[in-house]
Parts: C-alpha cells; structure tokens; sequence
C-alpha cells in the first residue's frame, strides 16, 4: 500500500525525488504519513481537498480487504 500512495503522489507533484511516506502500524489501525515540499501541497490536497480525499478512499477500501483501518495524514512540509 505504501507503493500505491508513493507513485500516486509522486504523479502529481513537480518534485516527486522529494515525497516521503512513512508507515505507523497500530493493532488495528495503519497510517500512512506523507511529507512534500509545501509548493507542491496544493497539488496533492486538490481544490477543496479532493485529491487528497481520493487518496484516502482507495487505501481506505484496501484496508478493507486486510480487516484495518488506513489513513493518510499530511504530517508537515519539508
């Protein structure tokens, strides 16, 4: 799952050498914490956070199939 946000998101910034996503497992729980250059943050949140919230389903509905909650959280800027 960390590979699938990985290349979504570096398919949409201008500077995909610096997207970063980190896993935190929890017992029942996964999130996935994502760090961007802040010109590129309006590209991966989207107009009106559509993007992001994009995002946030389809992992959402894989973690699903594995019986977890996934989530994806913007940490901070780089």
């Amino acid at each position: 799952m960390k590979e699938i946000i990985t290349q979504l998101v570096k398919a949409l910034v201008d500077n995909p050498e610096k997207v970063e996503v980190t896993e935190v497992n929890g017992e029942t729980s996964v999130i996935f914490e994502l760090k961007v250059l802040d010109a590129d943050r309006g590209k991966v949140i989207g107009k009106q956070g559509r993007i992001i919230r994009a995002i946030r389903v389809l992992v959402g509905a894989m973690g699903a199939r594995m019986r977890k909650r996934v989530n994806v959280e913007i940490v901070e800027w780089i």
